[in-house]
């Protein structure tokens, strides 16, 4: 199984190659007029099906079920995270989330109840994108693909490999089909976009929501291959296209009317609108929360490795 996994993780790699090598551009996101049109479409499924199906979910829900399948899931992804520690040369963390997954498939109901969180064994995040990055693989660019999310070549090299020893694994230790992977990938969807609905009902994004959410994207991708060492980011002088100056009804701009000027004046006392919107995002994308768009793309992947391997496609 592993043997096979690798083989077609290095293909991957392999045929990534012309398009990681663009990585030496300075613009991070050269496709960003085809990325913001799959964008907008990616946005309309999630606005009228996805959204929808998760607020009917969070309704019958009740919280502590919700919780524990949101633990479960997690639980049912900590192999892929050791056996990256592994890779990454994280011995003594490899050894931790071992420790965290045996405890919380035994003791924790297989995991719907976080145990190894109160005896002191945190949740790591670790992805073959991480791995990637720490072997020297330049990230390439920006891509936002359909009916997934926004992420750089290197992870979606790093989330079909992943995403592919996650089926093998499903199939040969826990015997699942293609039914059982499929209900697995349904659910964990929903779970995470129900999850995301309170966090996006306290975001109040006016700007530039596609930049906003790839920014924040990219810096937590960084802060995660670096172990939280941040260094340098692209996207840090990065305007949001929120330094326009507004237009009145008349046609003239904010900074020409002067009453229009008054009144969009912000309270001194307060941080500007863009930074507060960004840290919200930065926020919202932290912790736990943040693995929610990343799982949600990994678990699609997943449904779609398992599904072109039984020749389905």
């Amino acid at each position: 199984m592993m043997n096979r996994t690798l083989g077609a993780a290095a293909l991957l790699v392999l045929f990534s190659a012309p398009v990681l090598a663009a990585d030496a551009a300075p613009n991070p996101d050269p496709w960003e007029h085809f990325n913001r049109k799959v964008y907008a479409f990616n946005d309309r499924i999630d606005r009228y099906f996805l959204k929808p199906i998760a607020k009917g979910y969070r309704k019958v829900t009740p919280q502590f079920v919700d919780d524990g399948i949101t633990n479960l899931l997690s639980n049912l992804r900590e192999p892929v995270t050791v056996v990256n520690d592994l890779l990454q040369g994280k011995i003594k963390q490899s050894a931790q989330d071992t420790g965290r997954f045996v405890v919380n498939s035994t003791v924790g109901l297989v995991g719907f109840i976080d145990v190894a969180r109160h005896i002191k064994l945190p949740r790591h995040q670790e992805d073959f994108g991480q791995t990637l990055a720490k072997w020297g693989v330049p990230s390439g660019p920006y891509v936002v693909v359909p009916f997934l999310w926004g992420m750089t070549i290197r992870d979606g090299a790093g989330y079909g490999t992943d995403a592919m020893y996650m089926s093998e694994l499903y199939e040969n230790a826990l015997n699942f089909g293609w039914e059982e992977t499929t209900g697995v990938l349904a659910l964990n969807v929903v779970d995470t976009r129900a999850d995301l609905i309170p966090m996006e009902e306290s975001l109040q994004v006016t700007g530039d929501r596609y930049r906003l959410i790839r920014d924040a994207w990219m810096q937590r991708r960084n802060f995660l291959i670096k172990d939280g060492l941040i260094e340098d980011d692209p996207f840090l002088d990065d305007d949001y296209g929120m330094d326009e100056v507004p237009e009145t009804e008349e046609g003239t701009s904010a900074e020409e009317s002067p009453a229009a000027g008054a009144d969009a004046m912000p309270d001194t006392e307060a941080g500007t609108p863009e930074e507060d919107r960004l840290d919200d995002v930065k926020e919202a994308t932290s912790d736990d929360s943040q693995t929610s768009l990343m799982e949600a793309s990994s678990s699609v992947a997943l449904h779609a490795a398992a599904a072109t391997d039984r020749q389905e496609f």
